[in-house]
């Protein structure tokens, strides 16, 4: 990880969280100047090893405005959502209130407040079902449902402030985000996961009776699903490299996350029951609307971009650090 030119005074929303407090961690060591707000929803207060923890809502515009005058913030990374598509649809304007009305009162705090960079936790659902297997920053963004929606009206807020005043900001579009510290500090705790590495993880500890493959007639090599599966301190990183591109003086931008090349949900569990040396007990489901077959990003200008460059770029690598979490977890020794 590389130091950063100077040290930056910034608010995580959402920083208690699976992702945020990956880069919370991390800026912490770089020696940055920390502010977290979160509300715990899904976030954990022990996942917080560095800054300031303040519990509260990103949409309380009074609690934001206090924290960026009172810290003096200058960097906004923006990660507090919800984020499961499937209740996204059964329960639509929750998503838009915390996923869009609350990123607009945030936003119109930052511009009050002089905040110079904004670093926004986008995902590649705003691409929908693409034509091509793989997606890069110019694909249409036609997201099929309220998650990706929410994320979407977000990006082009954040675009139109930036062309409207002095904010720059780097969108980052998320693939399938996997994997936990490597040292075992934090990891993806949440409760009822639906992330197919997690859940693989679990059954194979025992936590679940089974796991399901969505569709197994898909176009593809072996009938299931592939999907790009970044390591979330790769991920963590690239929101460094982010903020290092913004206080260089880049301008605003919008970048893929991922490896550029994908694995097949069949692929995924035979490596959760090699790296486990447990069977798991795999139920074979029809396919779920609105799943695209093949998604993949196009990485090649988050590279070229912020110089980032994958770590951990290794589907083995993945699953251990993710099974080594989830045995913390559970009190179960390696």
């Amino acid at each position: 990880m590389n130091q950063n030119i100077n040290q930056s005074r910034i608010l995580v929303t959402g920083g208690a969280g699976y992702i945020g407090s990956h880069a919370v961690r991390q800026l912490g060591e770089a020696g940055h100047n920390v502010v977290i707000l979160d509300n715990l929803s899904t976030g954990f207060k022990e996942a917080v090893l560095h800054g300031k923890l303040i519990i509260g809502n990103t949409a309380n515009r009074e609690l934001v405005t206090n924290i960026l005058q009172e810290h003096n913030i200058d960097t906004v990374m923006h990660f507090a959502a919800h984020t499961i598509v499937p209740e996204s649809v059964s329960n639509p304007l929750k998503y838009y209130a915390n996923n869009t009305c609350a990123t607009r009162n945030l936003l119109e705090c930052c511009a009050n407040n002089s905040v110079k960079h904004f670093i926004f936790s986008s995902t590649a659902a705003v691409y929908g079902i693409p034509q091509y297997p793989e997606v890069d920053e110019q694909t249409p963004t036609q997201p099929i449902n309220p998650y990706g929606a929410s994320k979407l009206m977000s990006e082009q807020m954040l675009r139109d402030l930036s062309a409207a005043s002095d904010l720059r900001h780097v969108v980052l579009r998320y693939f399938n985000v996997a994997g936990s510290d490597p040292e075992k500090r934090i990891g993806q705790s949440t409760a009822k996961a639906t992330l197919l590495i997690k859940v693989a993880c679990e059954a194979a500890l025992g936590a679940r009776d089974s796991i399901s493959i969505f569709g197994t007639d898909y176009p593809t090599k072996d009938g299931t699903g592939i999907r790009d599966y970044i390591h979330v301190e790769d991920l963590a990183d690239a929101h460094l490299q982010a903020l290092n591109y913004l206080q260089q003086d880049g301008d605003s931008t919008t970048l893929n996350c991922g490896y550029g090349h994908g694995y097949s949900v069949r692929e995924v569990l035979d490596m959760v029951e090699k790296v486990s040396g447990n069977k798991l007990n795999i139920r074979e489901e029809p396919r779920r609307a609105g799943d695209p077959p093949t998604l993949v990003a196009r990485a090649d200008r988050v590279r070229s971009v912020l110089g980032w460059e994958a770590k951990y770029d290794d589907l083995e690598t993945i699953v251990k650090t993710a099974l080594a979490w989830e045995r913390k977890l559970r009190g179960i020794s390696d």
